[in-house]
């Protein structure tokens, strides 16, 4: 009798042990992102703290602040001339925005034609378009909030 209680015990102990295993496997896999989601948001895992920010998100910002500030506002927040590019990527995919920056866009909007300058000839800009994109998207998501970031986290 006492053998079987704990073979039993046993049996009981390795399923228990089993199914907290695939618990946890579970819970990974959902906490893990898919491979689009990390492509639509690159700021996944790029952030550490209250606007502490890895090296990627902080030279988005700083490149948005070099060559995107002055006509699009502080965080991409719009301007009296400029769309609010948070906005804008609530409804744009990574691809769209891209293609803007790189060749630029014109719009007749109630009579006035709008132009976005294209920056496919701004070095600083194209290669650095997908750290731009992650630092702007992660404002648009609400994951930052605008203002100053601090370097603190790496990936």
């Amino acid at each position: 009798m006492a053998r079987r209680l704990r073979a039993v015990a046993t049996a009981a102990a390795i399923l228990c042990g089993a199914t907290i295993g695939l618990q946890a496997a579970a819970q990974q896999a959902q906490e893990t992102p898919s491979e689009d989601e990390l492509y639509e948001r690159p700021y996944i895992g790029e952030i550490c703290g209250d606007n502490v920010v890895s090296r990627k998100l902080y030279n988005g910002a700083r490149r948005y602040g070099n060559f995107c500030h002055r006509c699009h506002g502080e965080a991409g927040l719009g301007s009296s001339f400029a769309p609010s590019l948070v906005d804008s990527l609530r409804r744009l995919s990574r691809e769209q925005f891209e293609d803007v920056v790189v060749n630029g866009r014109k719009n007749l909007v109630a009579g006035q034609e709008k132009v976005m300058p294209s920056f496919g000839h701004v070095t600083d800009v194209v290669l650095y378009r997908e750290d731009i994109y992650a630092y702007l998207k992660a404002v648009s998501d609400g994951e930052l909030k605008p203002g100053p970031l601090q370097r603190g986290c790496e990936s």
